[in-house]
């Protein structure tokens, strides 16, 4: 069986979660897919913020495409934040082009991550059609934007305090 079809995304310890004020998150959203991308957006922020995060601490900026998150996340890691999510979403079809979108970003991603001071949260929903993106952006699957700002959290006060 698929491990998601076992995990709501959106379970987790509260009580694992650290109180966050103070901590300046980062947050880039592709447009693409932007019912999914939005709502995706929605579960980080209350999450966030019911962790203490204010919103003047949050800043959000939007890239068209999912590709397009590497350069927004290499560019949001130099402003003075302590995290940086990066929301986005690729939805499988006829052709090629979702493996090269997915593994592109994926690396750039996991280079961003593995090459900064500030911790790059992988929040790139990839699934085969949309209902598997609706299911985890606040579906049956909960929402991976919630997972997203706890981990986001979790390694800033583990790895940056």
């Amino acid at each position: 069986m698929q491990a998601s079809k076992k995990k709501n995304l959106s379970e987790y310890d509260e009580n694992s979660v650290p109180l966050s004020n103070g901590v300046k998150i980062g947050i880039v959203v592709s447009e693409w897919n932007n019912n999914v991308t939005g709502a995706l957006l929605d579960g980080a922020l209350c999450t966030l913020k019911k962790y203490g995060v204010s919103e003047s601490d949050i800043i959000i900026k939007h890239v068209p495409g999912s590709f397009e998150l590497t350069f927004g996340v290499a560019q949001m890691v130099k402003k003075d934040v302590d995290a940086v999510i990066a929301i986005g979403c690729v939805i499988r079809g006829d052709t090629p082009h979702f493996d090269y979108i997915c593994q592109g970003t994926t690396y750039g991603l996991a280079h961003l991550n593995a090459t900064q001071n500030v911790p790059v949260i992988y929040g790139l929903i990839t699934t085969n059609d949309m209902q598997q993106a609706l299911d985890r952006c606040g579906g049956c699957m909960g929402n991976k934007g919630d997972e997203c700002a706890v981990t986001a959290l979790k390694m800033v006060h583990e790895f940056c305090s």
